[in-house]
Parts: C-alpha cells; structure tokens; sequence
C-alpha cells in the first residue's frame, strides 16, 4: 500500500520535466488529496485469478460512487489499486485485457479506468517521448471522466459515442479541437 500511496504522492502530485505541460502529471489528484476522495487498495490477484481481477473492478465502480464528496467536487473521486502479485508479462496481461473489457462500462458511467505499471509505453498526451503510465506496480485507477478526455476518446474512437452522452455540448467542441490540433 506504500508503494502505491508513496507514488501517488511523489508522481501523480508533482510536476514532471518531460510532462509537455505545466502542472501535476495527474492534475486531479492532489486536490482529491486535499478533499479525501482518494482511496487506494491492494488486490493479492495473480495473472491466473483472471475472473476474479475482473469482479474486483466491477466492485471498484460501485465504491466509487459512494466515495463522500463535497457538491461540485465529484471530479476529484479516484480509486487507486495496486496489484503486485501481476507484475510478469501474464499479470499485466490479465490486468490490460480485465481493464479494456471494461473501458466502454467506465465511460458509459462517466469514469476513466487506466493501467498503470512498469513498462507502460503508452505516450504522454503533450510530449510523446514521455511515459506517463510508468508505476512501480501495477496499479489500476478509476477517476470521473472529464470533457477534457477528448484526447483519450481520439486514440480509442470506438468510446466517441460514450463520451459524447456524457458530454453532448462541450464534447463535441473538444474533439473538433483534438482534430484540428493533430492537422
């Protein structure tokens, strides 16, 4: 639990040189930190226990939603699970394919649900030669989904109409912005 709370605290809250932006590699969390809508775990689940890492992040949705919040404030919620027992090529396979099963659940919701470990080569959204996705374990998050997550929503295409249902005014204008930024 050190570990994940330690790189939360040291990564996710601080600013980062090869970030491509100003501010916290995760700009959410350290207000969520400040409020107490973070909540952190650790899961004993090995790449065999496939079924039950997917049962565990179902059941991470229904904590989510019953993380306190002050009104206004439901955006800095996240929920952030360590998994070292996956830490091999067969966990993080189990954890990736558990965490894609559930990616158009998560933004029907109006939730984000990442992968973070290791070897994460997933490029930064601002520099990509950055590796934001890099943890010392593996750590599955789960966060409210935001209108800015119209650059995640144009490398996944498929979450458009998810994403747009959550965000039918401002979401359209995001990704017509993400189009003629990549021009």
């Amino acid at each position: 639990m050190r570990a994940v709370t330690g790189w939360t605290r040291s990564y996710l809250m601080s600013d980062h040189p090869e970030l491509g932006r100003a501010g916290n590699v995760c700009p959410f969390t350290s207000m969520g930190a400040r409020l107490d809508t973070l909540r952190f775990g650790i899961s004993n689940a090995t790449s065999k226990d496939t079924q039950s890492i997917h049962t565990q992040l179902l059941e991470l949705f229904e904590q989510f939603d019953e993380i306190p919040h002050p009104r206004k404030a439901e955006t800095y919620r996240a929920i952030l699970i360590g998994f070292p027992n996956c830490n091999e090529p067969e966990g993080l396979a189990a954890l990736a394919k558990a965490q894609k099963s559930l990616r158009l659940l998560s933004f029907r919701r109006a939730r984000m649900i990442g992968l973070f470990h290791p070897e994460a080569d997933e490029p930064g959204l601002w520099n990509p030669a950055f590796r934001p996705l890099r943890s010392p374990l593996p750590v599955i998050a789960l966060r409210s989904l935001v209108v800015e997550d119209a650059a995640f929503v144009m490398r996944h295409p498929l979450l458009a109409p998810a994403y747009l249902l959550n965000f039918p005014l401002a979401g359209p204008r995001q990704l017509a912005e993400r189009i003629l930024l990549r021009s």
